[in-house]
């Protein structure tokens, strides 16, 4: 699991059935740098599956890979990459980790 920040939405033109009631966001992955209130080093950025209602702005914990296909198994098959599982509300880093 990783934390990112919503950076904007992305919009389809045509919707895969099993994902309906959900959107696409943009995702900039924050690195320990960033969450430490540093500039981030990294440009990573990722489009995540959304049904918790995240906003522009939000920092979130994604899932990726397999694990991002889970809540919807063995009900639906999903072609998803990466899942917000959570809306955070505040990130505590021990400064000391951040190098």
């Amino acid at each position: 699991m990783r934390i990112g920040k919503v950076i904007g939405r992305v919009t389809l033109s045509r919707c895969y059935d099993s994902l309906a009631g959900g959107r696409f966001l943009l995702v900039a992955v924050q690195d320990r740098f960033a969450l430490s209130g540093r500039t981030r080093q990294t440009k990573e950025s990722l489009i995540v599956y959304d049904h918790l209602g995240a906003r522009e702005g939000d920092t979130i914990a994604l899932s990726e890979s397999r694990e991002a296909t889970h809540p919807f198994y063995p009900e639906k098959r999903v072609p998803i990459d990466a899942y917000n599982s959570a809306i955070l509300d505040t990130v505590d880093v021990d400064a000391g980790l951040t190098g």
